[in-house]
């Protein structure tokens, strides 16, 4: 982003978005009572509008239609045009903030307490953004108002705590994932929104290859063995988890899920949300599941031995279980495994596919700029291949808000557990690139170079995925 144009954050929580593109004005100052705003319209009319709306005397300065678009483009994101929802009808800040949250399609919330101030961080994209400055002692009020409506005890201040909102407004309903971490400042505040509802994901839009939704959807077609999911937070994995249970889910099934917390709600699904200070665990959870006569079997997370356990005993009694885990690739889950003191035998009769995913950003259409390759832009040992002449620079343009990225998509590692591979496995051969050449198995690295290849991202995006 074009630091000339940037806002800073006090000044930018002076007026919504909406407002900033309906009067196409820009904040430069608040003192002693006045607003100081830049403008192309320089008239008593605006003047006495803006007077009325915000409650205070405004000052107008001259500015250019050309860099007032420019100011608006890059700091202020419009609303969803498909949307009709008005957040003027509310004066709450927090549901604003809430809202206005949702709305730009924030995935997390950041309430951060600092020695003089306390700012609030977006979480667009993968990356964070700095959208307010709450005054310290307006800190707490919110954090109250956050714990008591997350049914947290206000009066706990040394320890972390987690719980859900349910937010029910006039124009949205959806649920937030709250959690509190005492700081040296007061109590950090994370929220992370979650969709209510997993209608409108398909496994078609989240980036498979032709190739890889075909070795995929084998891998799950079998009525029973374990399906694994790995990746670093925030990479996709439930969201993959829920296109899959989209796709199994019929009438004559019996799929139940655990999960912390419950991110998307199916319709035919039984949905159960961890609870480990009553006992309500993974494993127990796995165990009673077993009693309930399921088919398919949905795991959050494997987090140790004993849901690992589970999770073998469920498979090698007839039923297929999907879960993720946290390595670095499809392989290192296998291994992760073995590490964990599963025996490689149960692991190669029992895995169906281990899949490894990230998600990258995409580049904007509209601005990013062809560059010849050097060598210089790639990891040290990163042998370049020799099709790859060209590469795509994100630039930063109105339509991406001058971040150069819109959207993001996932790309994946895909390896099927076959009878060539289980002596690999019970080797627990630490390297196995030329089995997965021989079976022509794209890696997380060679897809993130063909992204680049095709211009789809760009190599700062993918950068950590393409060291040895």
């Amino acid at each position: 982003m074009n630091n000339e144009y940037t806002i800073p954050t006090d000044l930018l929580q002076l007026l919504s978005s909406e407002q900033a593109y309906h009067y196409k004005i820009i904040p430069v100052k608040a003192h002693n009572g006045t607003l100081v705003f830049k403008t192309d319209t320089l008239t008593e009319s605006l003047k006495r509008e803006l007077r009325v709306v915000f409650g205070k005397d405004i000052e107008l300065l001259p500015e250019t239609s050309e860099n007032i678009n420019l100011y608006l483009s890059s700091n202020f994101r419009k609303k969803d045009l498909n949307k009709t929802e008005d957040l003027h009808y509310t004066n709450d800040f927090l549901e604003k903030l809430l809202l206005s949250a949702k709305d730009i399609g924030s995935s997390d919330i950041h309430f951060e307490p600092y020695e003089h101030k306390c700012r609030v961080r977006f979480r667009l994209d993968g990356k964070l953004k700095e959208h307010f400055i709450i005054a310290l002692s307006e800190y707490p009020v919110i954090v109250n108002k956050l714990k008591i409506k997350a049914g947290l005890d206000i009066s706990e201040k040394r320890l972390p705590q987690d719980g859900r909102i349910t937010v029910k407004t006039q124009i949205d309903e959806f649920d937030i994932r709250v959690s509190s971490l005492p700081t040296l400042h007061g109590e950090k505040i994370v929220l992370r929104i979650l969709s209510k509802d997993a209608g409108h994901i398909d496994i078609k839009d989240l980036g498979f290859t032709d190739r890889e939704i075909k070795t995929y959807k084998e891998a799950i077609k079998n009525p029973n063995g374990i399906v694994l999911i790995s990746g670093p937070t925030g990479s996709g994995k439930t969201t993959t988890l829920y296109a899959t249970l989209k796709l199994l889910n019929d009438d004559k099934t019996n799929i139940v899920t655990i999960e912390d917390p419950i991110e998307y709600t199916l319709e035919g699904i039984n949905q159960v949300q961890l609870r480990e200070n009553i006992g309500l665990d993974f494993t127990s959870a796995l165990r009673t599941f077993l009693r309930q006569d399921p088919d398919i079997i949905m795991v959050g997370e494997i987090r140790d031995v004993k849901t690992a356990n589970m999770a073998i005993r469920a498979a090698l009694t007839g039923h297929l279980v999907l879960s993720t885990i946290h390595t670095n690739s499809a392989w290192a889950t296998i291994s992760r495994l073995i590490d964990m003191g599963i025996p490689a035998f149960l692991i190669a009769s029992t895995l169906n596919v281990s899949i490894a995913q990230r998600l990258v950003r995409k580049l904007c259409d509209h601005c990013k700029q062809k560059a010849p390759v050097i060598k210089d832009l790639f990891p040290e040992n990163f042998s370049i291949p020799k099709d790859l002449t060209n590469h795509y620079k994100a630039v930063g343009c109105p339509k991406c808000y001058h971040t150069g990225y819109t959207g993001r998509k996932a790309i994946y590692e895909i390896i099927p557990i076959t009878k060539t591979l289980v002596p690999h496995i019970k080797n627990n051969d630490l390297e196995i690139d030329d089995y997965l050449e021989e079976h022509h198995i794209t890696t997380l690295k060679q897809n993130a170079t063909e992204l680049i290849k095709l211009g789809v991202t760009s190599v700062e995006e993918v950068y950590a995925l393409l060291i040895d």
